[in-house]
Parts: structure tokens; C-alpha cells; sequence
């Protein structure tokens, strides 16, 4: 049997100068650490999470409506950036047989799927000078029959611009629709998606126009097809058409 010996050190063997030098290695070997960490994550939320299919291959022609893309001014991407959007849509399209125009904004949130709650309507229509007049709880059914929860917005300009604007505003957490912004405001919207997984994610879908008939029509209109462009609840992306590469099972 192997002999084990203890070797006991009085407590003046160690040295003040030693002990200092342990407490140094270790604040040293921590601030690495923190270091690479944090530049790791970095990187992580500065890669965004790519869409099988991208929102600008969204069709500029659906039915009637014919869309053009609405330019963002620098400060609104630095906005997005900064409330981790990975990917987006803004578009006017104008119905050629009514006349009716409606503004259609679709934002994907998979980096860190809470950032959504940094562009939602109550956020970003007062941060441009609108004032918030009422929101109310509606629904709507697209054109496949599908029953969809939405929220609707007012909002208008003071004196003397003397401008209103109707908001249809939804959201598609994970391939399933809410109206409910606290379904993705607790812990879970928060922590980031290290895996990049892009079927881990919050989008909002949000149409606007000065009339609530044209947002309730457009939003019958291209709803479906948007949420072709999303990861549904079995993780696939429906908008094959769209792409010039085979679409599969996103993890």
C-alpha cells in the first residue's frame, strides 16, 4: 500500500509577496477570460442570423398591390442595428384597381429575439413625433382563411402638420402568430440565441396607411405570403420559389 504524507504549512511560510502575486495572476487570468467572452458574444450579435429566403426577395407585385422599397434614413438602420434586427422589409405598395396604398414593414429578431420590443409602433412612431391616440385589440382573415390577432394603432401629428396614421401591427414568435407583446418580453426574448438558430425568433409585421379599410386589406393580402418567408412551427420556409437554393429543414 502506497505510503500518503500530509505536509502541514505553518501559516508564517507563506508569504505576503506570494499571496499578492496569486491575487494578481488571478485578477489578470479573470480579465482574459471577461475579455474573450465578451468578444466572442460580440461577435455573435454583430453576425446576423440569416433567412433561408431574405425579406428583399419579397415579391414587389401581389394581386393588385405593386410595392416599391421605402428608403430607411441612417439613423432608423443604426436604430434597428442596435435593437438586433436581422433582417427587414419597407415597402409602399399602391392597389392599382383602388387606389389604396399602405406602407408594409416586416422586421426578423433571431440574434436576440426580445429586441424586437425596440421597434414596436408605441416605440418608434413617438420617437419620429407622432402622438399615440389609441390602441385596440382586432383580427382580420387572410385570403387562406386563416384567423389572425392583431393590434391596431392611432397616431397623429400636432399642429400644425395635422397628420394621422393607422397601424396593423402583429407579431410571428417561433412560427406562431400573437398580438401579446409579453409572450416574448420575459427571460426568453432576452437571452440571446448563441446557436443561431434562425426558427429561434420574433418578427413583427406592421402595415400602415392613413385609412383603416387599406391596412385591414393589405394586411388579407400578403400576410400569407410573409409568413411563407418565415420559419413556421415546423421549421420550414415556405417561399422556396424565392430562392436559388434547395430550402430544408432549418434547426
Amino acid at each position: 500500500m502506497a505510503t500518503v504524507y500530509f505536509v502541514r504549512i505553518k501559516p508564517g511560510k507563506i508569504s505576503t509577496r506570494f499571496i499578492w502575486i496569486l491575487a494578481i495572476l488571478l485578477l489578470v487570468s479573470s480579465g482574459i477570460t471577461y475579455r474573450l467572452l465578451a468578444s466572442h458574444m460580440e461577435l455573435l450579435f454583430d453576425t446576423p442570423t440569416s433567412l433561408s429566403v431574405p425579406l428583399s426577395a419579397f415579391p414587389t407585385q401581389i394581386g393588385n398591390w405593386v410595392g416599391r422599397d421605402l428608403a430607411i434614413p441612417n439613423i432608423t438602420k443604426e436604430y434597428m442595428e442596435e435593437n438586433f434586427a436581422d433582417d427587414f422589409l419597407s415597402r409602399r405598395y399602391v392597389n392599382s384597381a383602388t387606389g389604396a396604398w399602405a406602407d408594409v414593414y416586416v422586421v426578423y429578431c433571431s440574434s436576440r429575439p426580445g429586441g424586437i420590443l425596440g421597434h414596436r409602433p408605441q416605440v418608434c412612431y413617438p420617437a419620429n413625433g407622432w402622438i399615440h391616440d389609441v390602441t385596440e385589440q382586432s383580427q382580420f382573415i387572410s385570403n387562406a382563411g386563416r384567423q389572425m390577432p392583431c393590434l391596431i394603432h392611432r397616431f397623429h401629428k400636432p399642429y400644425p402638420v395635422h397628420e394621422q396614421t393607422v397601424v396593423l401591427n402583429f407579431y410571428i414568435l417561433n412560427g406562431q402568430l400573437t398580438a401579446d407583446e409579453n409572450d416574448f418580453s420575459g427571460p426568453w426574448g432576452r437571452r440571446p440565441n448563441i446557436a443561431g438558430y434562425p426558427a429561434r425568433y420574433v418578427a413583427q409585421v406592421q402595415i400602415s396607411s392613413v385609412l383603416k379599410n387599406s391596412i385591414r386589406t393589405a394586411a388579407k393580402d400578403m400576410t400569407d405570403l410573409i409568413l411563407d418567408f418565415l420559419p413556421g412551427e415546423n421549421r420550414r420556409v415556405r417561399a422556396t420559389k424565392y430562392s436559388n437554393t434547395p430550402i430544408s429543414v432549418l434547426k
